[in-house]
């Protein structure tokens, strides 16, 4: 049976009746015939209405197109389970994005997240930890992949370069044990973006990035309900300055009280790490992780290269503060003799030589030190781990021409990141994930106009007004990116009174930037950790 409304519909449009609709006209009709004319009357308003009813469907329609279109929350879970610390840990994964909205309920973005949640009868006295990795423009992908998640990739603990195809195995370090975990992909980032017409300009900065990921948090808690659940912050890298901004916006915004706070490889006093003629900060600060990156490779003397490793960067240390810094203090004002016995120091600590650190004036960038030190063997060390290294295409230059430990670990976790989201976590998406990403420049440190970045006021705020705010701090030996003596410093000129500096934990490992790929020091870092958080939040139901 022919649908004959719709054959009216397109017959008129194209010029003529349908005849199988009305089969006693014809055209060859006189046009004279009144009953012709009234028919074609009767075909004219049905056909208008054929057209208005038309006009209609076709409003509903795109009316329902818009409404699919629309940015809505999108979760998709996943049950697994796992071993950890020889029991069986059964989970629930959750992976989505969730949209942040103005107050009048507007998108602002979508942000992307993996959360795994413990099974357990009241989830509320399960503690619950949110991650985010640094950049600005980084994903979470390397604490989600290398440090805390159910699944982790294996790096050789010589520093080799892994060879693919690569895989994942069970993580027996994770923490999923003691803590709920989500995994928070700032804007821009993994798969977060902002909301259709909405500037990225909103989300690009210093401030904008605190209020994102504080709002994120507060939806998150809100929409799982965990308001009673204890609540820790975990950052790595520029993650330390978010943790620290986070820190007092969170209690300042939504009066949201943390238990704790746990920064990987951080960076919160920007002083610390610029070089610049007028800045000796960084000099000082990076001097003894120079000096284990030089022991590492066994450069130093062989005095030093019999010592442990704790040892010489505490050697190393003294020397920093003690005479290092007086005399980098005193600028071309200093003399001959003392500018002479700093250098062969300097040259004892760091395995270069004597005229080539006098001949940049006692100040040494990571960047040289890292084109410097294996010059003689054709070989730059990494900057993210000085472990590592690469071979650029001559040895005359300044500068390596790429960090080699990024190239080490760069392609092993995009690519077990991507199979995982699709394979095991059932996500789909068919965007790029942003492991690690450029398009959050410009970014905005406008708060911090005429001076240098740094949030460590902030942390010590938050800490004084919450007695309860427990700190970790995990710093690597080998990491020329955010050294662990730049954080010393940074915690040490914050001005914790005696009694909050009790809840401070400062601990050191034989790893880079991510220790975490060094698998004696995951181990290490997961038992400090399980202490941090037995102290911070105490055992919750399982």
């Amino acid at each position: 049976m022919p649908n004959h409304r719709s054959n009216q519909q397109v017959h008129w449009r194209s010029g003529g009746p349908c005849l199988e609709c009305f089969p006693n006209i014809t055209t060859e009709m006189d046009p004279m015939n009144w009953k012709c004319f009234a028919s074609l009357l009767v075909l004219f308003f049905l056909n208008a209405q054929v057209n208005a009813d038309d006009t209609t469907s076709s409003k509903d329609t795109a009316a329902d197109e818009k409404s699919s279109d629309e940015l809505t929350d999108k979760f998709v879970t996943t049950e697994h389970s796992f071993s950890v610390a020889g029991e069986t840990i059964d989970y629930t994964a959750t992976a989505g994005r969730l949209v942040m909205q103005t107050d009048e309920l507007d998108p602002k973005a979508e942000v992307f997240f993996v959360s795994y949640t413990r099974k357990t009868d009241d989830v509320t006295k399960r503690p619950i930890t949110f991650c985010f990795n640094g950049g600005p423009g980084s994903s979470s992908v390397w604490l989600h992949l290398g440090m805390l998640g159910p699944k982790i990739i294996r790096f050789p603990d010589d520093a080799s370069f892994l060879r693919p195809p690569y895989h994942l195995d069970e993580n027996h370090q994770s923490l999923l044990d003691i803590t709920d975990l989500v995994f928070i992909d700032p804007v821009s980032t993994g798969y977060s973006r902002p909301a259709k017409d909405v500037n990225k300009s909103e989300f690009h900065g210093y401030n904008e990035d605190v209020r994102s990921v504080g709002q994120f948090i507060h939806d998150y808690t809100t929409i799982f309900e965990r308001w009673l659940s204890p609540k820790v912050i975990l950052g790595e890298s520029y993650g330390g300055l978010r943790v620290a901004g986070l820190s007092g916006y969170l209690r300042d915004h939504y009066k949201m009280e943390l238990n704790g706070a746990v920064v990987i490889s951080g960076a919160i006093n920007f002083q610390t790490l610029r070089f610049s003629p007028s800045n000796d900060v960084p000099d000082v600060c990076f001097l003894p992780t120079y000096t284990a990156t030089a022991w590492y490779h066994k450069q130093l003397n062989d005095e030093l290269q019999s010592l442990p490793l704790a040892d010489v960067v505490a050697e190393s240390e003294k020397f920093a503060y003690r005479q290092y810094a007086p005399a980098l203090l005193k600028g071309t004002s200093i003399g001959k003799k003392e500018r002479e016995r700093v250098a062969k120091e300097l040259a004892r600590l760091t395995g270069l030589t004597e005229d080539y650190l006098l001949s940049s004036n006692l100040k040494l960038s990571m960047q040289r030190f890292g084109k410097e030190l294996l010059r003689d063997e054709g070989l730059t060390v990494g900057r993210f781990d000085g472990r590592y290294t690469s071979i650029d295409r001559d040895s005359a230059g300044e500068t390596p021409e790429f960090d080699a430990s990024g190239a080490a670990i760069f392609g092993p976790f995009t690519a077990c990141l991507n199979d995982y989201m699709h394979r095991d976590l059932n996500y789909k998406d068919r965007r790029v994930y942003e492991i690690l990403t450029g398009n959050v420049h410009p970014w905005s440190y406008k708060p911090f106009e005429g001076r240098y970045v740094d949030a460590s006021e902030t942390l010590r705020g938050a800490m004084a007004a919450n007695p309860s705010l427990k700190l970790f701090v995990a710093c690597g030996y080998f990491d020329l990116a955010t050294p662990h003596f730049a954080m010393e410093y940074t915690i040490d000129h914050m001005g914790l009174s005696p009694e909050r500096s009790k809840n401070l934990t400062i601990k050191h490992y034989e790893g880079g930037h991510m220790m975490y790929i060094h698998e004696p020091s995951l181990k290490q870092l997961r038992k400090d950790l399980v202490e941090f958080y037995d102290e911070a939040v105490g055992h919750s139901a399982d």
